[in-house]
């Protein structure tokens, strides 16, 4: 059991090393700048995913209406992926594959900000999502794994994991959500 547990803190550090290797902080700069002048132009932040980047959309949405690590005002962040009247009935209506484009269509304006979280970068009701989004103004960024997949092209700005694995892509996702969230704080500090 203690090699299983050395051989998961090896591989986190080497996609560590390869995220700084592979310019992706320069990529996070970027995401945390588009995020920090959204909010601050008074627009929103759309956040969708599928199973663990369900959670991953949620956390993020929370440390952003809530508060992170310091104390400041509430801001504008929606989690699609968690009305489930919203979700089942659209299901059910049409289909899975249009859940957040549908949301987004109702919800996102322009100057708005949407971000999908796909580890493997081909979740389908992402594409659609950002396909609408786009359609209505609303710059798109990805935070993908593997090889970014479709969305990598079809996003304005893609924050792509080096790692094929989903359980280290999804680590590596929950700390750039927490780096995010504290330029947000920075931007936000009254002193």
């Amino acid at each position: 059991m203690e090699k299983y547990i050395q051989n998961i803190i090896e591989a986190k550090r080497s996609v560590l090393d390869e995220f700084e290797k592979s310019g992706c902080k320069d990529v996070l700069i970027k995401v945390s700048e588009k995020v920090v002048e959204t909010l601050k132009s008074g627009h929103k932040i759309l956040i969708a995913g599928n199973g663990g980047s369900a959670a991953d959309a949620q956390h993020f949405a929370a440390e952003l209406v809530g508060r992170f690590e310091t104390e400041r005002k509430g801001l504008p962040a929606i989690a699609l992926t968690t009305d489930t009247s919203i979700l089942t009935s659209v299901v059910n209506d049409y289909s899975a594959n249009i859940i957040f484009s549908r949301q987004v269509e109702a919800l996102a304006n322009e100057g708005d900000l949407f971000i999908g979280i796909s580890t493997s970068g081909n979740s389908g009701n992402v594409i659609e999502a950002v396909r609408t989004a786009k359609d209505q103004g609303v710059y798109c960024v990805g935070m993908l794994g593997k090889d970014g997949g479709k969305l990598k092209e079809e996003c304005d700005l893609s924050l792509v994991i080096p790692s094929y694995t989903t359980a280290r892509v999804q680590e590596m996702h929950i700390m750039c959500v927490h780096i995010i969230c504290a330029f947000v704080d920075q931007a936000y500090d009254k002193k």
